[in-house]
């Protein structure tokens, strides 16, 4: 209703001159009346209302993009150089793309193959995976899980175990993390042993404390170079890249 009422009065603003359009200089009769002429003219013509509310979504959604490459900006150390994140694809890469992603999130499951298609694909992207478990105990276990296998077994076990996870089917339970641990040449003791230190609450708590000073509140969430895309874009990963890649040219 807030957004429909700053439309009328958008409208209404642009339909007069800057002089009459002071409700507070107007009489009863004058306010009625000119509330009368606004109903008549959007009844007869709504698509003007329509056109409002694009105007006002648009700007919205502009002001919010310029806060969320403030956000970007601001805790680049954090998202790129944090000491803890797995970093593949392309280390020399002239784009680094950064993914949040919770195990047991549906949105990251489907999008994890396309992930992985454009990263192998483009062949000059830096990829950086951020655990955040934020979807109840099963994503909190198979992050310490995969966070516990890079600490004990190193990055091409991490990105095993991450692939794993991703594609895993049933509840998340010590004996199916040892299964799984074993599947990737992994001896399993070690990392249920690790799960519950320190070590891998550390990384968790940060990521969260980043995710929330970054307003970061769902998953799978994505910052290719400057931009913050909190879901997955309608048209996929591959357009942002492009166009992220030619402001950088421009710029």
């Amino acid at each position: 209703m807030k957004r429909l009422a700053l439309a009328v009065l958008l409208t209404a603003a642009t339909a007069l001159p800057a002089a009459a359009f002071d409700p507070a200089a107007m009489s009863e009769q004058e306010r009625e009346a000119f509330g009368q002429a606004v109903r008549e003219y959007l009844m007869a013509n709504p698509e003007v209302l329509i056109e409002s509310i694009n105007v006002l979504e648009e700007r919205r959604a502009a002001d919010e993009s310029k806060d969320d490459r403030l956000l970007v900006q601001h805790f680049q150390d954090e998202l790129l150089e944090d000491g803890h994140s797995w970093v593949g694809g392309n280390p020399s890469g002239d784009l680094t793309m950064v993914e949040f992603v919770d195990y047991r999130c549906g949105v990251c499951r489907q999008v994890f193959a396309s992930v992985e298609d454009l990263v192998k694909s483009d062949g000059n992207i830096r990829i950086i995976y951020k655990d955040l478990p934020i979807l109840g105990q099963d994503s909190d276990t198979a992050a310490r899980f995969a966070i516990a296998v890079k600490q004990t077994a190193g990055d091409e076990a991490y990105k095993k175990a991450h692939d794993k996870l991703m594609t895993m089917r049933g509840n998340v339970t010590l004996d199916a993390l040892s299964k799984l641990a074993a599947e990737i040449g992994v001896d399993p003791k070690p990392v249920i042993d690790a799960m519950n230190t320190e070590a891998v609450t550390a990384v968790i708590r940060a990521n969260l404390q980043l995710a929330e000073k970054m307003k970061i509140a769902g998953t799978p969430t994505f910052v290719v170079g400057p931009e913050l895309l909190r879901g997955v874009p309608h048209g996929g990963l591959e357009p942002v890249v492009e166009a992220v890649r030619k402001g950088a040219k421009a710029g």
